[in-house]
């Protein structure tokens, strides 16, 4: 079988793909990207990955002979509005029975607001802002999929991801307010490395229809974590404010954040996949 034959899928190719297909590199197995953007093309290629362009709002470009027998990972957004994630619908409407298993990114934000309460994968999807609806609907179209097609599905349900090159250094430098360090809420998080080889080990051996919490099992407030990345950067630590003063000067998108609280177990992850991590903390990283 050839390197082409054996590629694996990427649909939404950019920094978590690119780290996914450099992995298959490795094994001297090729990778192809579909992605919208000419600067994600460039980025791709550079890489090694075969890129594919298109708009992924446009339902007539997807070939489904090109997916079949084909190990897909499926981290393309939901579209910016509305309830429904029509991008992956679509998709799977046109392929069909094609592909040989599909593992989605979703968000831990399905779960909605658990007050500061410890989750695991049997606690019920409760989403309550547009962009976790959303991605439950793609959870709920991959389930249908499976049923309708036979088909092999996996879902991750991911939390905040960080990097050393993606931290949020010019938010501290712009010296940017955080919520109090007691009334903020607990956050989740993953490094973009150990969930590129969680996604690679979840194709490869996870059971049929499995749900992982895609997470480092340790959480810390955000100001904990704005703290952390401030010290680590020799940056000062950011100011302070009340949630109240928060709701009033930060964006829609960090207040939609603020207002969630969750600590998510990731026993399951490590468990049945017998994942290691990498970066079990953010400590780790930061070291």
């Amino acid at each position: 079988m050839s390197a082409l034959q054996q590629a694996i899928w990427i649909m939404g190719c950019g920094d978590i793909g690119r780290r996914v297909a450099r992995l298959y590199q490795n094994q001297g197995i090729g990778a192809i990207g579909w992605v919208r953007g000419a600067d994600s093309v460039t980025l791709g290629q550079a890489q090694g990955i075969e890129m594919r362009q298109g708009d992924m709002d446009a339902g007539s470009f997807f070939p489904r002979n090109a997916f079949e027998g084909r190990d897909i990972f499926w981290f393309a957004p939901p579209p910016s509005s509305g309830s429904v994630d029509s991008r992956l619908r679509r998709f799977l409407l046109a392929v069909q029975s094609a592909p040989r298993r599909i593992v989605l990114i979703s968000t831990t934000g399905v779960y909605g607001d658990s007050k500061g309460a410890w989750i695991d994968e049997n606690t019920p999807a409760q989403p309550n802002n547009e962009r976790s609806i959303r991605r439950l609907d793609a959870e709920t179209a991959l389930r249908d999929w499976m049923q309708q097609y036979k088909g092999d599905g996996v879902i991750l349900r991911v939390p905040g991801i960080y990097a050393l090159d993606r931290l949020p250094l010019e938010r501290l430098k712009r010296g940017e307010p955080v919520v109090k360090a007691e009334e903020a809420p607990w956050t989740n998080r993953i490094h973009a490395d150990d969930l590129a080889m969680i996604a690679k080990v979840a194709m490869e051996q996870a059971p049929k229809g499995a749900i992982y919490n895609a997470t480092d099992g340790n959480p810390s407030t955000m100001t904990e974590y704005f703290n952390q990345i401030a010290d680590y950067a020799g940056l000062p630590r950011p100011p302070q404010m009340s949630l109240e003063e928060a709701k009033q000067v930060l964006s829609a998108g960090m207040v939609s954040y603020l207002q969630e609280s969750r600590r998510i177990r990731n026993d399951k992850l490590l468990n049945e996949l017998g994942i290691t991590l990498q970066y079990p903390n953010l400590a780790a990283a930061l070291r």
